[in-house]
Parts: C-alpha cells; structure tokens; sequence
C-alpha cells in the first residue's frame, strides 16, 4: 500500500535507472543507497558516491568490500563538486541520484547538508540527467539547520520549470518529530 519514504525512494530510482547506466549517491552515508544503486546499475553501470565525511567514506568502503562490489567510485568531496567527476562523454547522461539530506546518523550532528552545496549539485545533476531520470531528495529536516536547508530547497525546486521537470513531494502529514518526505524532480 502506502510505501515507507526510503522504500518509495527505492521504488523511484528503480523505475528511473537501467542497467549499464551512471547513478549518483550524493550523500552516501553509511552506504545503504550506494549498495542499492550498485545493484541497479550493474557489473556494466557505474556509481558515483559523494560524502564529505571521511567517516562515510570509509563506512561505505567497508560494506562495498564485505558485499564484492567494483562498481563504485567513493568520492570524498562535496556534491557542489560534482562537475568535477562526471564522465566527460557527450552521450553519457545520469539516469539517476539520491540525497538523503541531514546529517550521518551516530555522528557529528554539526557536520550537516549545506542548503547552497545541495541547490548547486541539483542543478548539475538536472543538466547531465537523461530524459525521465529523477533526482530524489530523501529530506530530514528536524535538526538545527535543517529547515533552512528544507525551505530553500523547495523555493528552488518550485522554480523549476513544468515544461522541463515534473516534481513531486512525498510524505507523511500526520507523524510527529518533523517526518522526513521526498522530493523527486523527473526531467521530461
């Protein structure tokens, strides 16, 4: 029936990514979604996997080691940077991204998602995705920081022109504690 927000996500990026395609995790955190795009994508796709946190990094290195997965690049670096680590081939287009927006769960929680850093990755991501791809903006909101971060988000994405993206916010109303919802941004 009504999915969990991380299983719509899921669902999402499932129905957006192929096989033999490039997808980005621009948060990878403990690896849970770059696990999950690696599987997406293939031994043929590729996945770019962002995190400023040395600690994520090497959380994610650890499970792509214990779970045999070649497929990946951990890029220790903020997803503003983006640009820097697209493949350079004209026809090579993203066929999908995620963020989970916040901070590292048992972690620093001053260590945050930056409202700027996330619009400037957006907007690279929007330019080298293909058509129908999504950008899905898995949004946690309740720490210091974070509703900023929400409301300059969904100012930018709003702006979005309807003839170019179709977007979608997800969640749940009546949970209490700032439940996180979804942003999915689909380029037509």
């Amino acid at each position: 029936m009504l999915k969990g927000i991380l299983n719509y996500a899921h669902y999402l990026l499932e129905e957006s990514i192929h096989e033999g395609e490039t997808a980005i995790d621009a948060t990878c955190g403990n690896g849970n979604d770059t696990l999950f795009l690696s599987e997406i994508v293939g031994e043929n796709g590729h996945v770019l996997a962002f995190d400023i946190q040395e600690q994520a990094i090497a959380v994610t290195k650890d499970a792509l080691i214990k779970n045999g997965i070649s497929n990946v690049s951990l890029i220790h670096d903020s997803h503003a940077n983006i640009s820097d680590y697209l493949p350079n081939e004209k026809n090579q287009t993203i066929g999908g991204a995620i963020f989970n927006l916040g901070y590292l769960p048992k972690s620093d929680k001053k260590v945050i998602t930056r409202p700027q850093s996330t619009i400037i990755s957006i907007d690279i991501i929007l330019d080298s995705l293909k058509r129908n791809g999504l950008v899905v903006l898995v949004v946690y909101h309740g720490h210091q920081g974070g509703k900023e971060e929400k409301e300059a988000i969904l100012k930018h994405v709003l702006k979005l022109n309807q003839k170019e993206y179709k977007v979608l916010q997800y969640g749940f109303i009546n949970q209490k504690n700032d439940p996180p919802f979804i942003i999915a941004i689909q380029k037509r």
